[in-house]
């Protein structure tokens, strides 16, 4: 079966892949995101072939949401489109624009630009609505698959280290294997999200947009460029690890995921908000990546270890209680400093949204310690003791469940915004009375 699976892929990459002939976008006038000094006359829009302009190819929408650019004209020998302005007052302004190519398929884009003043992002463009519920769950599937895919081969070669049952081994590379597939899944899906909510476009006309903007346009575009990239590597080093049964493999798997899931830290609240730094973006990824090996750690535990390989219970769950107190303590160290950076005041807990969010996340982040610190102090001596097990297994199941409750709140998280940052006060001068 395995030499059959390495023909299907070495037949697979020998297939070249078709094209498609739209047209492509390649330069605009104000250019993308461009501060500009004086207001511009006009919006003009080049393309890598003739276009055909619709009644609404060209709209520039100010801050309030009104189109104040004229109807747009094509200019074929010009390979170009172009829609003149009045004399635009400061402020952001948002372009969406879109055109007819020769097979017949309506591109689109949009793009920002700025008179006087920063552009904002396309994520931040006019008509924008911000994450939504689909997007928040997205998020979370993108968090339990980083678990089971990271979590799961940290547990393997942390916890377990040696060989596994024929079952138990199997059971393993099905979990990370689906957390492999479904970290390059969820990640695409939150990207066409993304963007389908910076484009404002139905999904017809969505697969023919022009999404550079965003992937190469902002901190979450490039880094879901780079993690797709990354976790794509990671799963073939896994695939190869199972094919091959070089376990060794498993090694650069685990360390390139950790490095890998940095983008999220990287392109997050950590990274863009005011009062970031390298100390927030690192205390992101500590915080992300102990959250990852633990809730990996508990699914292999509770689905691995425990039906497959009884043998082995009693050994990993105290090895893994020991990693698991190191995990949860850098948890607390981290999501503590993360809370009172984003947070200027106590009263912010109970009087913003984003603090009522993180509310939740700590009931049930105490509830998972709680439940943790039950396994460590009372059924971790009690093993030691006298090596009974009963019901830990269900209890793990338990455990496992909040810990994935914590990851949905965590994504839910990472979508709100924090409270702003409170203004710095100028220095109030000193007035000496004169003599």
């Amino acid at each position: 079966m395995r030499r059959a699976l390495l023909a299907a892929v070495a037949v697979s990459l020998a297939l070249p892949a078709g094209a498609f002939a739209h047209a492509s976008l390649i330069r605009e006038s104000p250019a993308f995101r461009e501060r500009l000094a004086a207001a511009p006359h006009e919006v003009l829009l080049r393309f890598d072939q003739s276009v055909t302009a619709l009644p609404h190819s060209v709209i520039v929408l100010d801050g309030a949401g009104n189109n104040v650019a004229a109807s747009a004209i094509a200019v074929p020998e010009k390979r170009a489109i172009v829609a003149h302005l009045p004399k635009l007052p400061r402020g952001p302004y948002t372009v969406r624009w879109e055109a007819m190519s020769n097979d017949g398929h309506v591109v689109s884009g949009v793009y920002t630009f700025g008179v006087r003043v920063k552009a904002p992002l396309v994520t931040d463009a006019v008509g924008a609505q911000g994450p939504t519920r689909t997007e928040h769950l997205v998020r979370w599937a993108y968090f339990l698959a980083l678990a089971l895919l990271v979590g799961g081969i940290g547990f393997r070669l942390l916890v377990v280290r040696g060989p596994l049952p024929a079952r138990s081994e199997r059971r393993f590379y099905w979990v990370a294997g689906i957390g492999a597939a479904a970290v390059l899944e969820a990640g695409i899906a939150a990207f066409l999200l993304r963007a389908e909510d910076a484009l404002q476009l139905p999904f017809g006309r969505f697969l023919y947009g022009d999404l550079s903007p965003i992937s190469g346009g902002t901190r979450f575009g490039a880094a879901f460029i780079t993690m797709e990239l990354g976790f794509a590597l990671v799963a073939a080093l896994l695939f190869l690890a199972w094919l091959t049964d070089l376990r060794v493999l498993l090694w650069p798997a685990f360390v390139l995921g950790l490095v890998f899931a940095s983008g999220l830290s990287l392109s997050g609240h950590s990274a863009a908000d005011a009062g970031h730094s390298w100390l927030s973006e690192l205390a992101d990824w500590v915080h992300l990546s102990a959250a990852t090996l633990w809730v990996g750690g508990l699914v292999q535990l509770a689905f691995v270890v425990y039906p497959a390989a009884p043998e082995l219970r009693r050994t990993t769950f105290l090895r893994f209680s020991r990693l698991a107190t190191v995990l949860v303590a850098l948890l607390l160290v981290a999501g503590t400093y993360l809370s009172i950076l984003r947070l200027p005041h106590v009263h912010d807990l109970w009087t913003t949204g984003y603090g009522h969010v993180l509310l939740v996340k700590l009931a049930l982040v105490a509830l998972a310690l709680s439940w943790g610190a039950v396994h460590h102090f009372v059924a971790v001596p009690r093993i030691e003791r006298e090596g009974v097990l009963g019901l830990l297994a269900r209890s793990m199941v338990g455990e496992s469940a909040v810990a994935m409750a914590v990851l949905l709140v965590a994504a839910v998280l990472v979508d709100s915004k924090p409270p702003p940052q409170p203004a710095p006060q100028a220095p109030v001068a000193v007035q000496t009375a004169p003599r």
